[in-house]
């Protein structure tokens, strides 16, 4: 460590008229006082939001006492907006700025104040590269990535969400000209005058030995933002407004020191950015009953396994209905009470799973938790979740308004639930997308990282996710190994390939190159920790629900979207549908019928209420869910389920439920706690079709529960309708298009046909079977043609996951220990690779619409029924509650169905709310005089809307 005291009294006196916020304030603020506000705020933070190990580690990389690497820190979170003090910002209050062009010693070149492109975080780059290095700060050589004084300032360019590109040594030194927006040489001085108090106050004289590595980079990376925002709040500003006539001297900024100082204690604590604690240790204290075996075996071992090893990785794998959930919060509290971590982030597959956990993570962190437990939801429409909007959380207060340039605003006004600041809760519940956009090169992808960094990470549903959200979970899983942020993956049916990848990726990021021979037990666990690396031999579990899953192939011609008034085909879906189903209509009990496609569901609904009108009739006797319904439909429809299909509240007084059908999609077969009396699923890779099993026979319903018609209660029934040729052999409809793998199809069926007579021993038989469907040798003994074609398969399936790999490696960012000194490789997005694209394909491709209803006279609603009139809103837009309104009425849709044609013009101001931007809107007219469907064009589609969701009704066959 290298100290250089106190700023050199030969720096001319720092001239307060420079102006830092002016947005929404009695007259603009001293930048000056804004810098100092930022340093008070992050010190808050330091105290308040890291945990010890994270600042000693940070410390030590800086080659730094604790205390001194917190005054350097809060010294270098205040220089964030030195670049403030350029021409080209400056301009932008007309007033203030024309006393600073009056004055002789601020001269630039001519035009340089109107480069607005040149944005003032690229100013603190540059001009912080330099002063830095005049305090002392190592240089690099000739690699002016490997400056310290370069990876400070690039730090602080990247407070807006974006790093910059390494500053060539050339351009640097005569920065100025290539350069003109900095100024000449009075803004220089400025700049350095602001340097020198900054540095002053804050007792910043210490100068470290070293950069930081990547993964703490993104660390201080994060505080500085959350500073920034913090100190950007017109309630925080207001308050400490100096006087007029203030003028900047040593003794009136160090009387600002100390009240910024003490107000930033309040702002902390008001946002809530504070640290959970895993205060329980037994089972017993955070659940209302005992473990089960999984969870038992894990309270026995795992609490000296981590004691002695300290915190790391965890892989739970164990079938659907076995109590992942619960054993993995009593993992996390394990491993976030030996790491210190200060809060957790449960990531699911989708919005309706994160929707369903999100009152048991409450539940668990109101009995298990302590300290700060605000918790946040997050996905794209999290804020209409019921759930969510009953949350005891207080809206923002009024004076939370952010006086900032457009940048700051856009982000920090959104400060209490905003999509990139939910991270920054102690406790979040989501879905994996949001996590997975820590490690694609988008704005803010290093606060994301942040949130996560000193947080335990919950993975449900590791094996529901292709080869390129597989690719970039991995190299998540890097970053948080280097962060040494605890883990747990949950999975029902994970391969063993792709178990070992995920844990290696994981010691890969925490230093371990070298690969492992994970084997995962099933059901069981195992462990790694982030120390020395070491896998733990996995542990093999009972399960108190082993029972065989047996199987009825039936082959059938594919007829599912014929309409109802097309007589169904011996043998064809249709009717061997009906024979199955018969049963359940006429004895009683529950079924669930799981279709490949939203339109084959729609029209398979459709075929079961010709073939069984009484049922139809019935509350509740057939329902339909899927994704393409409105929002606060498809939320109806789900609660509907979960009542009907859920655990029975009295076993002792269970009886058979009433005939019941739910036809749906996939969006039944991860994380939603459904029973039924029977599956019935189209043919899908087994990993699915075990996943849809486990809605079978999920909860215990007493020796009268079920109807008579089913088997007993250890062997539940999956019926699976396998499309077929002429020749008998699996034959993937062309509707399904490419949501599953041919080959992965012909394989499935094949193993299925062998487990027809002998069912499949769950759970034993589930890894074997994961993995049998994957195996090489799978081809061996087959006969010559079938093998010809399922290797033709198998290389096209290859092909497509090597794709997906490649695409995700290329458009991700590197490795944490691949920065070498260089964030802009988090920032660095590929020739023709746009947010949009990175945000597209990680949401696959999706659209929204807005349908809405055209009444007599032209008006047009929300609602068929004309109640609802269209939120016109404002200059700025809808008011919250219209927004809320109206994001309850958008439904998804394929991207296919909005692409060359737009949308019905949308009302005044409503590009001035992000969640309006990319809505088409479509207007809708009543296909009859009841009003039950109503169609609108949008292009050369026809998009109709009834009481089973959207559909196209131009391409009838598409999913």
């Amino acid at each position: 460590m290298t100290n250089h005291g106190e700023a050199s009294s030969g720096c001319i006196p720092l001239d307060a008229r420079f102006w830092g916020k002016g947005r929404e304030l009695p007259h603009p603020y001293p930048v000056v006082c804004h810098l100092l506000d930022t340093a008070a705020a992050f010190g808050v933070l330091w105290d308040v939001l890291l945990g010890t190990e994270v600042r000693e580690r940070v410390s030590e990389a800086l080659g730094l006492r604790v205390e001194q690497a917190r005054a350097v820190l809060s010294f270098w979170a205040g220089l964030h907006d030195l670049g403030k003090i350029t021409p080209p910002f400056q301009a932008q209050v007309p007033e203030s700025f024309a006393v600073l062009r009056a004055d002789a010693a601020y001269r630039f070149a001519p035009g340089a104040e109107k480069e607005r492109a040149f944005r003032h975080e690229m100013a603190t780059h540059w001009a912080l590269t330099e002063l830095l290095g005049e305090a002392g700060y190592p240089a690099g050589g000739r690699l002016m990535r490997r400056a310290v004084s370069h990876q400070v300032a690039q730090l602080l360019g990247g407070h807006h969400g974006s790093f910059g590109a390494v500053l060539k040594p050339k351009e640097l030194s005569r920065a100025s000209e290539y350069r003109p927006c900095l100024g000449e040489e009075g803004w220089t001085a400025q700049r350095r005058a602001h340097f020198a108090e900054l540095r002053r106050i804050t007792g910043a004289g210490a100068v470290p030995v070293q950069g930081l590595p990547a993964e703490l980079g993104v660390i201080v990376t994060g505080l500085v933002v959350v500073a920034d925002w913090l100190a950007s709040q017109r309630g925080a500003i207001v308050p400490l407004m100096p006087p007029v006539g203030w003028q900047g001297r040593p003794e009136e900024l160090d009387a600002h020191w100390s009240r910024t100082r003490a107000a930033a204690v309040g702002l902390v604590t008001k946002a809530r950015l504070g640290r959970a604690r895993f205060d329980a240790e037994r089972f017993e204290e955070m659940f209302p009953f005992p473990p089960n075996d999984l969870q038992g075996d894990l309270a026995d071992h795992l609490p000296q396994l981590v004691g002695e090893r300290g915190p790391g990785l965890l892989l739970v794998t164990a079938p659907t209905g076995d109590g992942k959930t619960e054993a993995a919060l009593y993992a996390a509290s394990v491993l976030g009470r030996a790491a210190h971590a200060r809060g957790l982030y449960f990531a699911l597959p989708t919005m309706a799973t994160a929707d369903a956990m999100f009152p048991r993570v409450r539940d668990f962190a109101a009995s298990a938790l302590a300290g700060e437990r605000a918790l946040t939801l997050l996905h794209s429409m999290a804020w209409l979740s019921p759930a969510y909007a009953q949350d005891e959380q207080a809206p923002e207060a009024p004076d939370g308004a952010v006086s900032a340039d457009p940048a700051t605003a856009t982000e920090a006004g959104t400060w209490l639930r905003g999509s990139k600041r939910g991270l920054l809760a102690p406790l979040g519940v989501g879905t994996i997308d949001q996590t997975l956009a820590a490690i694609l090169p988008l704005r803010y992808n290093a606060l994301r990282l942040f949130g996560l960094s000193d947080k335990v990470f919950v993975v449900d549903e590791a094996h529901a996710y292709g080869p390129w959200m597989h690719q970039l979970l991995s190299r998540l899983l890097e970053w948080l190994g280097a962060f040494r942020a605890p883990v747990v993956l949950l999975s029902a049916t994970l391969t063993g390939r792709s178990a070992a990848s995920l844990v290696d990726a994981y010691r890969r990021g925490a230093g371990f190159l070298e690969s492992s021979a994970v084997e995962p037990a099933y059901p069981g666990w195992l462990f790694t920790d982030s120390r020395a690396g070491e896998v733990s031999t996995p542990r093999a579990v009972a399960s108190q629900r082993a029972r065989t899953l047996d199987i009825d192939l039936w082959p059938v011609t594919w007829d599912a979207l014929d309409g109802p008034a097309v007589a169904p085909r011996a043998r064809g879906r249709r009717a061997v549908l009906r024979e199955v189903l018969r049963p359940v209509a006429e004895e009683g009990g529950t079924a669930l019928v799981c279709c490949t496609t939203v339109a084959e569901a729609q029209q398979t609904f459709r075929d079961l209420c010709t073939a069984f009108p009484e049922l139809a009739l019935q509350k509740g006797g057939l329902r339909l869910l899927h994704s393409r319904y409105p929002a606060f439909v498809r939320q109806r429809i789900t609660a509907d389920c979960e009542e009907a299909y859920g655990k029975p509240r009295n076993l002792d007084a269970a009886q058979p439920r009433p005939a019941s059908i739910l036809v749906a999609t996939q969006v039944v077969e991860q994380s939603l706690d459904f029973d039924f009396d029977v599956v019935v699923s189209d043919l899908a890779p087994v990993a699915q079709l075990l996943q849809r099993a486990g809605r079978g026979r999920r909860h215990a319903r007493g020796k009268n529960g079920r109807p008579p018609w089913t088997r007993a209660e250890d062997r539940p029934l999956l019926v699976v309708l396998e499309p077929v040729d002429g020749d008998g052999k699996t034959a993937v409809p062309r509707s399904w298009g490419a949501v599953y793998d041919a080959g992965l199809l012909r394989r499935t069926a094949l193993l299925l046909a062998e487990r027809t007579r002998t069912g499949i021993a769950i759970p034993a038989g589930v890894q074997g079977l994961v993995d049998e469907v994957y195996a090489e040798h799978f081809v061996d003994g087959l006969d010559t043609a079938t093998q010809r074609e399922l290797r033709r398969m198998d290389a096209e399936r290859a092909a497509g996951e090597m794709a997906e790999e490649h695409l995700a490696d290329m458009v991700g960012i590197c490795a944490p220990a691949d920065v070498a000194g260089d964030l802009h490789k988090l920032s660095r997005q590929e020739a023709g690779v746009t947010e949009e694209l990175l945000t597209t394909r990680l949401g696959a491709d999706s659209g929204r619409v807005l349908c809405l209803y055209e009444q007599q006279g032209g008006a047009l609603t929300l609602d068929d029924a004309g109640t609802l009139p269209l939120p016109q809103g404002g200059k700025r837009g809808p008011a919250r509650q219209e927004l809320v309104q109206i994001m309850a009425h958008v439904a998804p849709v394929p991207g296919s169905w909005l692409r060359g044609a737009e949308g019905h013009p949308a009302p005044r101001g409503w590009d001035e709310q992000a969640p309006l931007r990319d809505l088409v809107l479509l207007k809708m007219r009543p296909d009859d005089a009841e009003g039950t469907a109503w169609t609108g064009r949008h292009g050369n589609r026809s998009i109709r809307i009834s009481d089973i969701g959207l559909e196209d009704e131009s391409h009838a066959s598409s999913a």
